[in-house]
This record gives C-alpha cells, structure tokens and sequence, in this order.
C-alpha cells in the first residue's frame, strides 16, 4: 500500500473519528469548555479514549527499530516550555474557546460547506502565516 493511501486511510479515520466524537460540534465543545455553566463532560471520555489508544499505538510503534514509512522515527526533541510555546497555547485556549473549534475539527468541519467555520479556518490559516512571517 503507497504512504499517500495509508496517510488518506489514516486521515480519514481521524475525520470520522472527530465527526463521531462530535469533536466538531462547537455548541457540544463550548458546553464541555463551560465549568461555570452548564458544563458538559462528555467530551473528557472522548479526549481519554483517544489519549488511551495513542499511548498503546505509540508504545507498540517505538518497539520497532525503523517506522514503516519513513527511514527514522521523527520525535520532537525539544521538551522545555518556553515562550511561544506558552503564548501559542494560550491563543489556542482562547480562540478554541470562543468558536468552538480547534485546528483538526474545524477542517474537517469546512467540509460541511458552513460559512463560520469557513471564517474560522481562513482566520487561523492567517493567524499561522503571520506568526511564520514573525519568526523570519
């Protein structure tokens, strides 16, 4: 099978995933993101179960010497916090927040044809270029 199949496959399963999860309803999401209100935590199960299984799948992929398609594993090396780390998270939490939706969902969201999320994943796709012209 070609790595542009198994990462359309692989993609694929994340969207359905999102979608099943209603990780792309922004009403459910604010509801979960609402502790003052009526808090909905539902959402912690889907977070916890997708938490489980990437721990057990990353174990069981770092028990190979090689991945299967690519030559070494890719690991970020860099485990402090610092600055933009804590500044980008802080504008993620917010913005998450305030529309309901995080990067991921939100694309897979535009597939839906709603014009709010088109607004939100053109927003955050200015918000990624202006933050590469920054660090240049």
């Amino acid at each position: 099978m070609s790595r542009a199949l198994i990462s359309l496959l692989c993609g694929l399963i994340f969207g359905v995933g999102l979608i099943v999860g209603q990780m792309t309803n922004p009403a459910k999401v604010i509801g979960f993101l609402d502790f003052s209100g009526q808090w909905d935590p539902s959402l912690a199960f889907v977070m916890a179960g997708a938490v489980a299984v990437f721990s057990i799948a990353y174990r069981l992929a770092l028990r190979r010497h090689v991945p299967i398609f690519e030559k070494k594993f890719l690991i970020p090396g860099k485990t402090r916090l610092d600055k933009p780390l804590i500044i980008g998270s802080l504008i993620f939490g917010v913005g998450w927040g305030l529309a309901g939706f995080c990067p991921g969902p939100a694309i897979v969201s535009s597939g839906f044809g709603e014009p709010r999320v088109w607004a939100f994943v053109v927003a955050m796709l200015a918000g990624m270029l202006v933050t590469r012209a920054l660090r240049r």
